[in-house]
Parts: structure tokens; C-alpha cells; sequence
């Protein structure tokens, strides 16, 4: 007989650590192929890093290949599934199609950006969910401050050295504190106008930020990045964008030429083609990660509405955090279906949070202890080292050289603005008033 057939759709958090469970306990028994658009698995808690120069680009990528053995790698992406015939339609970086057949499915296609309904948002904000975007981040903020060194009028060297990011949450917390520090030190190099200093904006219409955790943590954030210079802005949004600048909820048009968007992601609309119950864009499955009616399809992470046992009546919500575990269990339960070990449903213990606000600086909460300063850098640093499943030696190389030596402030020239648009996600019309540039829970690979 033909050995069982594995396909997992995605290599975020959950895919990642499902198929790396299932290469571990079915190896010979079964076929696994692994469906992604991308040849690794990115750490995306360290995206921040790579935007400002701390670490290469490589130092956050995984080899698939490399790091799963007994799985089969297609580069591609799902474009279109039939649960009755079992089989999942892809592209291919080439634009080439190919289909895919399947005994047992997980899905754990993540999530895409949160495009609100706001005017010029689409047309002129980046956002930030991968290398591309970090990368052309990285050359753009160098290339607006090298431009306003080199500038004879005022507003325009004031204007390309204002920052805006939307959104107060891990990510952009994490952008607004470490591209402060990232261009103070472009510009001891580059001396601007007299009287002119680079300037970032943080805004969200929360009413502090990072709203998701507790109260003590979010004012030691705020106080490190008002002391560091980045004027936060809460209970304010962004109503327009143009190409001169942002026009915030308040009234106020602020010249800039750098809009950062990290408002938030939504699940992957490839589930809402499926025809099964959705939980808010996310596809509903039982505590065993299997979906209803279906028990040879299995979900995990931000596409996956997984109930919250510790919360009846609610959902794990779309957190790095979840998505690793959601997919050791997927494994686990892929693996029992098909006669290996036996199945378990999901629970968690919440680890806490942590948030690198550049240098030594840190907010974190492990096991529920509120730290900051060096002391929650220290294990910041110490928990991103552990949760990487490779490239610990490299990462931590950097640090010490980024301690010890001036960074390479250069532009690469890799990632062109048309190559890294917003329009990732459709309008959202239907939102509650007043919520435009609301942070939302950090997407799937951000938090920690």
C-alpha cells in the first residue's frame, strides 16, 4: 500500500513547527510536502533588527530544506483548495500552476495586512511583514536622511527626517524605538540644519501604547520611547495620505515622506473560499485542531479560530505564541490520525511577552514578572536566542559586533517601492467607527 499523504499549506510558526513535528514522528511513514512561497522559515520577532542595520537579512531566514528532513519542499502558493476532491491548487514563483493531492491537510496560511478604508493609505504607506519591506525600509529611511544632509530648504529636510508609523502595537512600538536609534546615529555622521533632528511619530487610537499588555509594561515603553524622542501620539489616527505627508485625525497635516503601516493583519482570505464556519475571517476547528465535518483537515495559527480551554467561549488569539504550539499539536494530532501516538486537544500557559525597544531597553513580562531596563533586554535577547530553530550563533554575533563597532549605513538598492506595496488586503468597509489605526494583536511570527 501507498504510505498516507501529508500536505501542509504555509511555513509560519505553525506550518514550520508542524511539519518539523510530523518529520519527526511519522519519518518513513508517511509522505509530508510542505507548500510555501518562500525556500525558508522567517523569525519575524527580529524584523525590526534587520530594518535598522543589527542584523543581515539571512540572520532571521531558516532553511526549510535545510532543517526538515523527510519533507518535501514546493515552492508555491495555494491559490485554491477542493476539500471533496482533496487536492490544492498553487503558483509557483514563476507563475507556473501545478495541483497538489492530499490524505490529510493543514492549513497554516497566516495572515495578510489590514488595509482600512483610508484615503492614500494603499498608495503611499509600506508595511511590514517581511524581508522586502525591512529591507527597503532599511534603504529608505538611509536615503531620506542622506537627501536632507544635502538639502538647502528647510521643510524638505525637516519633512524627510519625520517619521510616521500607524499602529502602537509590538511591531510598530518596536519600528518607532529602534529606527530613533537608527538614524540619531545616521546623522552624527550626516549633520543636518542647525535645528533640525530626526523626528518619529508613533500613533495609534488606543489610549496607550501596546494595549495588549498590562498597564506597568506599556508605561515603561512609553517612557523609553518619550525619553529616547519618539512623539507618541495616542488616541490619534491617520484620516489621509498623500505624497507630501499625513493628515492625523486631529486635524494636523504633518510633512513626511515615511509612512510605516503595522495597523494589524486579518486572517488569509483563501479560507473564506472554503465554504466551512468561520470565526471573524478565521476558520473555526475543534480543540484538536481538526475542522468540523472534516477530520482530514487540520488548521493552526492566525488562520485557525482555535477555542481558548483556559477561556470558555473564546479563541487563541493570532500570536507567534499560539502559532508555535498550535503547530507541535497539529503534528501530534496529524500523526495520531493516522495510527501514531495518540491525539491531544490544545491548551497553553501564557509564557508572557516580551519587546525589544532597541539597545539595551526592553519591556517584558516572563511568567508574569514585569521587568525593564537591561535586565528585561538581557532576557529579551535570551528568549529570542532560544525560540529560534536555527541561526542562534550567527544572531548572536551580531549583537556583539552592533555592540562594539559603528553600523553599515549604506543603501542596498535590493527592494524597489513598487515591489513592496500595501494592497496586500482588501478594504475592510465594514469597522467599527473610530477604529482606524488601532493597533491590533501582533500577527502571526511577531509576538514573542
Amino acid at each position: 500500500m501507498s504510505r498516507p499523504r501529508i500536505l501542509i499549506v504555509g511555513a509560519g510558526f505553525a506550518g514550520y513547527r508542524t511539519a518539523r513535528t510530523l518529520s519527526r514522528l511519522t519519518r518513513h511513514k508517511a509522505d509530508i510536502t510542505l507548500l510555501n512561497p518562500t525556500d525558508y522559515f522567517l523569525y519575524l520577532p527580529l524584523l525590526p533588527q534587520v530594518a535598522v542595520g543589527v542584523l543581515e537579512p539571512r540572520r532571521v531566514t531558516v532553511s526549510l530544506s535545510g532543517t526538515l528532513p523527510h519533507v518535501r519542499l514546493v515552492l508555491g502558493e495555494a491559490d485554491g483548495l477542493d476539500l471533496d476532491a482533496r487536492t490544492v491548487h498553487y503558483t509557483d514563483p514563476e507563475g507556473d500552476g501545478g495541483t497538489l493531492t492530499y490524505d490529510r491537510l493543514v492549513l497554516a496560511v497566516g495572515s495578510v495586512n489590514k488595509l482600512l478604508p483610508v484615503p492614500g493609505v494603499a498608495e503611499y504607506a509600506h508595511g511590514f511583514r517581511g524581508l522586502p519591506e525591512a529591507l527597503y525600509l532599511r534603504d529608505h529611511v538611509t536615503r531620506q536622511v542622506e537627501l536632507a544632509a544635502a538639502s538647502d530648504d528647510p521643510k524638505s529636510c525637516a519633512a524627510r527626517c519625520t517619521f510616521v508609523v500607524v499602529g502602537a502595537g509590538y511591531t510598530g512600538t518596536e519600528v518607532a524605538a529602534q529606527g530613533q536609534l537608527f538614524t540619531d546615529a545616521l546623522v552624527r555622521n550626516r549633520p543636518l540644519r542647525e535645528g533640525v533632528r530626526p523626528r518619529w511619530l508613533l500613533l495609534d487610537i488606543a489610549p496607550r501604547v501596546l494595549p495588549e499588555l498590562d498597564e506597568r509594561l506599556s508605561r515603561t515603553a512609553d517612557r523609553v520611547l518619550r525619553q529616547r524622542g519618539v512623539d507618541v501620539r495616542t488616541g490619534t489616527s491617520v484620516e489621509e495620505a498623500t505624497p507630501s505627508g499625513v493628515r492625523l485625525s486631529d486635524g494636523e497635516f504633518v510633512d513626511t515622506r515615511t509612512l510605516v503601516w503595522c495597523v494589524g493583519v486579518r486572517p488569509d482570505p483563501l479560507v473564506e473560499g472554503l465554504g466551512q464556519s468561520l470565526e471573524r475571517g478565521r476558520l473555526l476547528v475543534d480543540p484538536y485542531l481538526q475542522v468540523p465535518g472534516r477530520p482530514e483537515v487540520f488548521a493552526c495559527g492566525d488562520a485557525a479560530a482555535v477555542p481558548d480551554l483556559e477561556k470558555p467561549g473564546k479563541y487563541t488569539p493570532m500570536t507567534a505564541q499560539h502559532a508555535w504550539r498550535h503547530g507541535k499539536v497539529a503534528g501530534r494530532n496529524v500523526a495520531a490520525s493516522l495510527g501514531i501516538g495518540d491525539r491531544r486537544a490544545y491548551r497553553h500557559r501564557d509564557l508572557g511577552f516580551t519587546v525589544d525597544l532597541g539597545g539595551a531597553k526592553a519591556a517584558a513580562n516572563p511568567l508574569g514578572v514585569p521587568l525593564s531596563g537591561p535586565l528585561a533586554g538581557a532576557v529579551t535577547r535570551g528568549y529570542h536566542l532560544a525560540a529560534m530553530p536555527g541561526n542562534r550563533i550567527r544572531v548572536a554575533s551580531d549583537w556583539l559586533l552592533d555592540a562594539v563597532l559603528p553600523r553599515q549605513a549604506v543603501q542596498l538598492g535590493l527592494v524597489r517601492s513598487w515591489s513592496v506595496p500595501l494592497d496586500t488586503a482588501s478594504p475592510e468597509l465594514a469597522r467599527a467607527p473610530g477604529a482606524l489605526g488601532k493597533s491590533e494583536s501582533r500577527q502571526e511570527g511577531e509576538s514573542s
